[in-house]
C-alpha cells in the first residue's frame, strides 16, 4: 500500500499548546502511581550493563506517530530498558524485541519509514499511524496492576481525543483490548456483551472505530511462536485494507 507522506504545515503536536502537546506534557510529568515512578527511576539509575553509558529517560512515555493518523495502535506499557530508556514507545528494546517486531510489520504495510526502532533521534517516522500505551510507565515484570491501568486512563483519553481522524484501533494484547472497550464506553459507545479477545479479529460498532485485536509482540509471545512475523504483518495488512 502506497501512502503519501504529508509535507505541509508542522504537525499539530509540534505546535505549542495544541491538544496533543498538552496531553503529552501531562503524561511526561505524571506522578500518579508511586510504585511505577519509583521502579522507573530505580531502573534509570541502576541501568543495564549494555546501556550503562546511556542517559535513561526514566519518565512516563508519551505516544508517538502521525497526529493525523487514522490507525491508533495501543500497546501495554514501556519496557524497562526499552522505552523507559529511550523515551519513545516500542523503541530500543534490542534486536528481536517487541519494537522491531512491530515496526517491521508497520514498515511492510506502509505505516513506518523503517523496519527498526532504535532511538528517539533515529529518523523513524510513522504515516497514518500513532502508537500509544495503556500504561505510560514501565511496570515491574511487565505487569501493571488494575489500579495502575485505571489511573492511566486519563492519559489514554487525552491523547486519543487529540487524534481527530482515528478510524481503526489495533489493540496489542488483552489488557489493551479491554482498555480500548472501556475507553469507548466512557465516550458512550457501549457494547454488551464485550467482544472476545482474539488475534486478528475485527469488531465494528455504531459510533466507534473498527477495533482489531492482536497478540502483543512481547518476547514471550514471539519466542514461543504464539505470534509470528506473518501474523503480525496480517494484522496491519487488515488495518490498511479497512481504511476508507
Amino acid at each position: 500500500m502506497a501512502i503519501r507522506v504529508r509535507k505541509s504545515a508542522p504537525p499539530p503536536h509540534h505546535r505549542v499548546n495544541s491538544p496533543l502537546a498538552v496531553a503529552q506534557e501531562q503524561i511526561v510529568t505524571c506522578e500518579r502511581c508511586r510504585r511505577l515512578r519509583e521502579y522507573c527511576q530505580r531502573i534509570a539509575t541502576l541501568k543495564k550493563a549494555a546501556h550503562r553509558d546511556d542517559v535513561y529517560w526514566g519518565r512516563p512515555v508519551p505516544g508517538f506517530g502521525d497526529p493525523l493518523a487514522r490507525v491508533l495502535i495501543l500497546g501495554l506499557a514501556p519496557a524497562a530498558h526499552g522505552a523507559n530508556r529511550t523515551g519513545r514507545v516500542f523503541t530500543g528494546d534490542g534486536g528481536g524485541g517487541s519494537g522491531d517486531f512491530l515496526m517491521r510489520a508497520l514498515h511492510e504495510n506502509g505505516f513506518a519509514s523503517a523496519p527498526v526502532s532504535q532511538r528517539r533521534d533515529d529518523g523513524l517516522t510513522l504515516t497514518d499511524a500513532f502508537i500509544a500505551a495503556t500504561v505510560r510507565c514501565a511496570p515491574p515484570d511487565n505487569k501493571p496492576t488494575p489500579a495502575e491501568v485505571l489511573a492511566c486512563r486519563v492519559h489514554l483519553d487525552a491523547e486519543w481525543d487529540a487524534l481527530p481522524r482515528v478510524q481503526i484501533v489495533v489493540a496489542l494484547g488483552r489488557i489493551s483490548f479491554d482498555a480500548c472497550w472501556a475507553r469507548l464506553a466512557r465516550r458512550g459507545v457501549l457494547v454488551r456483551p464485550r467482544p472476545p479477545f482474539a488475534h486478528c479479529a475485527e469488531y465494528k460498532v455504531s459510533g466507534g472505530p473498527l477495533v482489531i485485536g492482536s497478540y502483543h509482540p512481547s518476547r514471550q509471545n514471539t519466542n514461543t511462536g504464539l505470534l509470528t512475523a506473518v501474523m503480525m504483518h496480517d494484522v496491519f495488512a487488515l488495518a490498511a485494507a479497512r481504511l476508507r
